[in-house]
C-alpha cells in the first residue's frame, strides 16, 4: 500500500532577479521592480512530499525525524537567510523561484534514501507557487 507524507517548512532568502546575458533594459522588461539592485526578500514555504509504502510496524511512509533532520540539514541550513544570488548554484543561472524549486528536488532526490520523492512545492508569496515534480526542466 502506498501513501503520501507531505511536509511543510519556512525560511527567509532573497534574490535579485538578473541575469549577466540580457542588457539592462532587458532585465528591466522582463524582472520589472524584481530587478531591483539592492535586492528582496521572501518568506518562503517550502512543501516536500514523498511516498512510499506504510511500513506495518511503525504505520508510517518515513519517520518525520529523518525527514525533518535532511530538510534542515541540507535545504535550510542551505538556504536560509541568504542572498541567492550569492550561491553557486545560481552563478549562472538567475535565482528565480522556479529555479530553486528545482535545485532543492535536486538535493532531496539524490540524498534523501528514506522514501520516494514525488515533488517539491514552493510559495514565493500569498499569490505564486512553483511545483517541480521531476523530468524536463531542470538546467544544471
Amino acid at each position: 500500500m502506498k501513501a503520501h507524507l507531505s511536509r511543510r517548512y519556512l525560511f527567509s532568502a532573497s534574490h535579485r532577479l538578473h541575469s549577466d546575458n540580457m542588457s539592462a533594459a532587458e532585465n528591466e522588461a522582463t524582472y520589472g521592480k524584481c530587478n531591483n539592485p539592492f535586492g528582496h526578500g521572501h518568506n518562503y514555504v517550502l512543501e516536500v512530499t514523498v511516498s512510499g509504502p506504510v511500513d506495518e510496524k511503525t504505520g508510517m511512509v518515513c519517520n518525520l525525524i529523518d525527514l525533518d533532520g535532511f530538510v534542515c540539514r541540507k535545504v535550510l541550513e542551505r538556504f536560509d537567510h541568504e542572498n541567492l544570488n550569492t550561491l553557486a548554484e545560481f552563478a549562472e543561472q538567475a535565482p528565480t523561484t522556479e529555479n530553486l524549486c528545482m535545485r532543492i528536488y535536486e538535493i532531496v532526490q539524490r540524498d534523501f534514501h528514506f522514501a520516494h520523492l514525488e515533488r517539491v512545492r514552493l510559495e514565493e508569496t500569498m499569490m505564486n507557487s512553483f511545483e517541480y515534480a521531476g523530468g524536463e526542466g531542470l538546467v544544471k
